[in-house]
Formats: structure tokens, C-alpha cells, sequence
């Protein structure tokens, strides 16, 4: 996947669509793609019928398909769906670290910037987990202005250490000759949980280990 910026603005209101959003046409694989099948560990679990390597992350967890809309520049293309999440995109840019407006490199001499909306998170917990990729300086106050999410006042976190928690998504189960889909998640999974393997992963999740909340007019050079 290119690594330009993705700047382009939806042409009706000159907003910029962050590199994460999903697009019109873009649509999910269907539930007969997905299969029972043996693990490296040889304990049954989720997969896919023409599983590919792409298909897991790091951790080994699979992940739910989605198709992309993608321009000739390699970033996406097509009406914003907005306050939907690209699966693929979102996993791209907070596995790496890249800025969920641009895709380019979220990181900084000091740290790397997450913005968390109002109530999502509470700083003074000492553990803090977000599904949010980061934002670069350039995109940092733009995706505060112009992200639902955020309403404009979010939570500015300059993370010093931010490993990988887990990932949000949907368990499956075997039931009646078939795979089911159970109820969504919205507590993350954390790497190493058993049921990990019957879990399709849509978001990633890091977890603030070590972090300053700054103010957005106050940040710091790159």
C-alpha cells in the first residue's frame, strides 16, 4: 500500500477523509468464506477456505475481509463512509504506527500522538488501551476539528510506549453443522486468549504504557 498522503477532500465540504475511513463499494467477505480447520498448534479454529498469509496478523489472529476501492496513487477512492472503519487499513496503520489520515509515519522524536473522544478513555486509570490509530503532527489538529469521534476536544496522548493489547472484533462458534456468529465484542481480546481462535478481528488495539496528555497548540516539533 502507497505510503502518500492521502489529502484528498470530499469535494462537497472539503473535509478530509482520513486514510482509514471505508468507502462506498467496499464490502465485507461473505460467512461461507470462513471454515473450521487445524491450527500449527493442531487445535481446531477459524479460518478461511483459501486462507492466505495476509489474512493474520503478527499474532497469528485472523482477520475479517473486506474489499478496497483503491486509485491508481494506491490510497483509496470513492464516497467516505463515514464513521466506518477500514478492518485492513485501521490493522496497516496501528500495526505500523502510520497516521490513520495520511498512512505516512506517525512517529516523532518524542513520542507518537492518539487522540481519544470524550469519555472514551479515562487518563488517570493506569492502564489506557485505544483502538485509534495515531495521528502525525501535520494531521494532528485537522483530525481533531474534523473527526466525529473527537468532536472537537479530544484527549491528546504523546505515548512514549504504546505496544499491542489485542484486537475488537466477532466470535464464532460451531454449532448445528455450521459456524455461527456470536455477538460482537466491544472489549478488546487480548493477545494470548484462547478464544482468540475463534475470533474474526476488525480493529486493532495498542495499550498507553508510558504517556504525557499534552494540548494540541503545544505540540512539539517533529
Amino acid at each position: 500500500m502507497s505510503a502518500s498522503t492521502a489529502s484528498a477532500a470530499n469535494p462537497a465540504t472539503s473535509r478530509l477523509v482520513p486514510y482509514i475511513t471505508s468507502r462506498a463499494g467496499e464490502h465485507p467477505d461473505l460467512l461461507l468464506s470462513l471454515r473450521i480447520q487445524r491450527g500449527p498448534d493442531g487445535h481446531l479454529q477459524l479460518g478461511y477456505w483459501n486462507e492466505l498469509k495476509a489474512d493474520r496478523d503478527l499474532r497469528g489472529v485472523l482477520w475479517g475481509r473486506c474489499s478496497q476501492t483503491i486509485g491508481a496513487d494506491g490510497l483509496p477512492t470513492g464516497q467516505p463512509s463515514w464513521r466506518m472503519v477500514h478492518p485492513s487499513r485501521q490493522r496497516e496503520c496501528m500495526q505500523q504506527l502510520r497516521c490513520q489520515v495520511c498512512a505516512l509515519s506517525a512517529r516523532t522524536r518524542h513520542g507518537v500522538i492518539f487522540l481519544a473522544g470524550p469519555g472514551e478513555v479515562r487518563p488517570q486509570e493506569a492502564v489506557v488501551r485505544t483502538a485509534q490509530p495515531p495521528v502525525c503532527l501535520q494531521h494532528a489538529r485537522t483530525a481533531a476539528e474534523q473527526c466525529p469521534h473527537l468532536d472537537g476536544r479530544p484527549t491528546a496522548f504523546l505515548a512514549q510506549s504504546a505496544p499491542l493489547y489485542g484486537v475488537i472484533g466477532t466470535p464464532y462458534q460451531y454449532r448445528n453443522g455450521g459456524l455461527q456468529a456470536l455477538s460482537a465484542a466491544n472489549e478488546a481480546l487480548p493477545y494470548g486468549h484462547p478464544a482468540l481462535r475463534w475470533f474474526l478481528a476488525s480493529q486493532m488495539v495498542r495499550r498507553l504504557r508510558a504517556y504525557t496528555i499534552i494540548n494540541l497548540d503545544d505540540l512539539p516539533g517533529p
